[in-house]
């Protein structure tokens, strides 16, 4: 098994988010692939299988459970494929469907990925699991933001939407992990999306991960392409959009996520990012 270590979301492999990548996975069982995420300890690790087809089919690993969907693993996935085979298109079967993914190489070298996610989806939440969330989060009603009203958005995997009143709310995370873990679990929530607004096109983001062993994610491109859905569907941006959101930064690891609104209300979001293997 020849296994990567890159950085999605980042220029700077002290920055963004680590994810393992296993560009050939053929023969490797799910067994083998779960302890080989677990040894890593990154969010996620990516295990690509070649199709005759020539598409690919992808799983991701946390560190104690398999996720239908990640976004930075994805990223990472195809600029080391392109670093190692070219840039151009890829097509990955994830278990939530198929994602295109597009790379491109810049002038001073560095590569870039786009993915476009599969169909989002917005739900309410109900009274009881938002009271439930919020007390795990140790977070008050009046912390939230009434112009982005809670929802669990879905754009390959499922994140509860939760927009602070204030940057101080958000850069102050200090939640009950088995609480959460707990409730997330039993929701099959992926990350916890937790946003600040800070114009039309920029926002803060953080995402709790505990279901995966993982305290906080410092960049989550699935949950990233869930936010733009969100805010596509309840009407809170113009489509088409660009938005810019800023993760990581509160725990010592910028990212920088693009994310891309298309108006038709079917379409998948894009959401487009660089990544650097780590030495």
């Amino acid at each position: 098994m020849d296994l990567l270590r890159y950085v999605a979301f980042s220029t700077d492999p002290r920055g963004g988010n680590p994810a393992g990548v296993v560009l050939d996975a053929t023969g490797l069982d799910e067994a083998t692939m779960a302890a080989t995420a677990a040894e890593v300890g990154y969010s996620e690790t990516a295990f690509v299988v070649p199709r005759q087809d020539g598409a690919f089919d992808i799983r991701y690993f946390s560190p104690k459970n398999e996720v239908p969907f990640c976004g930075h693993a994805t990223i990472a996935t195809a600029v080391a494929h392109a670093r190692l085979h070219g840039a151009g298109d890829l097509l990955l079967h994830t278990q939530a469907g198929p994602v295109p993914v597009t790379t491109s190489v810049g002038p001073d070298g560095a590569v870039t990925a786009t993915l476009v996610s599969v169909e989002p989806r917005t739900e309410a939440l109900a009274e009881a699991d938002l009271a439930e969330l919020l007390a795990a989060l140790r977070w008050s009603p009046a912390d939230l933001d009434p112009a982005l009203p809670p929802r669990a958005a879905y754009a390959g995997a499922w994140h509860p939407v939760i927009a602070a009143a204030s940057r101080e709310r958000l850069a102050d995370l200090d939640y009950d992990r088995a609480a959460l873990a707990d409730l997330m679990a039993r929701r099959d929530w992926t990350t916890i999306t937790l946003v600040r607004r800070e114009s039309e096109s920029v926002f803060h983001a953080r995402n709790p991960f505990p279901p995966g062993g993982v305290v906080e994610d410092p960049a989550t491109g699935a949950a990233a392409a869930a936010l733009g859905g969100y805010l596509r569907a309840l009407g809170l941006i113009g489509t088409p959009a660009r938005l810019t959101v800023h993760q990581g930064a509160d725990m010592g690891r910028p990212s920088l996520i693009t994310v891309g609104v298309p108006a038709d209300p079917a379409a998948g979001i894009e959401v487009t990012g660089t990544a650097v293997p780590i030495a």
